[in-house]
């Protein structure tokens, strides 16, 4: 549960600033145009790509540059771990909050915009005080949303994670998560008390997001009524 929660949302704080950059850009300052299409494009190229070519590329790519930096900084450079596997689910839900958050600023309704522009508001501060309290609750659901994603994949986490049963000290060293558990171990359930506690733990998982995502509603409730 702990390598679950921390890759998560460990990849969720690095995701965010990412998704809402994105947004903001293709919904305001750019939502037009051959460039606006282009990232576009590559936002859903990204959301398409199977899990596992993402565990395929963290390994080749990613675990070698999460290995130098783990030297600098002078621990011990596993390459895989708790953060390479935040750094792979971070790419793969930017773009779950990057369209939701797009598709909400352009419902802003255009009059608001315009009267603000008429005060003599600048572009940053029609964002600033417009366009964000107006799509606050369906950022929020974006975020949730990313979120519902960190925390049930699997096949690239499970690629680029460590595979370690043990409780994690650091976010560099090697960890698990339970939907790893149950991938990796699975096949090897060879008597009923194994087979049912990766039953267990994959009910416990489902738990885990079912509370995550009434906690979020109830946020996105408390948005919209205020």
């Amino acid at each position: 549960m702990i390598g679950t929660l921390l890759t998560s949302f460990l990849a969720l704080i690095i995701s965010v600033p990412f998704s809402f950059s994105i947004a903001v850009y293709l919904g305001e300052y750019q939502p037009t145009g051959w460039l606006s299409n282009l990232l576009k494009n590559i936002v859903e190229i990204i959301a398409a790509v199977p899990s596992v070519i993402y565990g395929f590329w963290g390994l080749i790519v990613l675990v070698p540059m999460v290995q130098a930096l783990e030297i600098k900084f002078g621990v011990l450079p596993y390459g895989i771990g708790i953060f390479t596997a935040s750094l792979i689910l971070a790419l793969m839900i930017i773009p779950y909050g990057a369209s939701l958050g797009r598709e909400m600023m352009r419902m802003v309704p255009a009059h608001l915009k315009e009267a603000a522009y008429s005060l003599g508001a600048t572009r940053f501060e029609v964002i600033k005080n417009v366009v964000i309290p107006y799509t606050k609750s369906g950022l929020f659901a974006g975020v949730l949303l990313s979120l519902g994603r960190a925390l049930g994949e699997t096949m690239a986490v499970t690629m680029v994670i460590g595979n370690a049963n043990m409780m994690p000290t650091s976010i560099f060293g090697p960890g698990n998560t339970m939907a790893s558990v149950i991938a990796n171990e699975f096949t090897e359930a060879d008597h009923t008390l194994y087979l049912s506690a990766l039953i267990e733990l994959g009910l416990f998982l489902f738990l885990v997001t079912v509370v995550i995502n009434m906690i979020g509603k109830s946020i996105i409730k408390k948005f919209t009524n205020e």
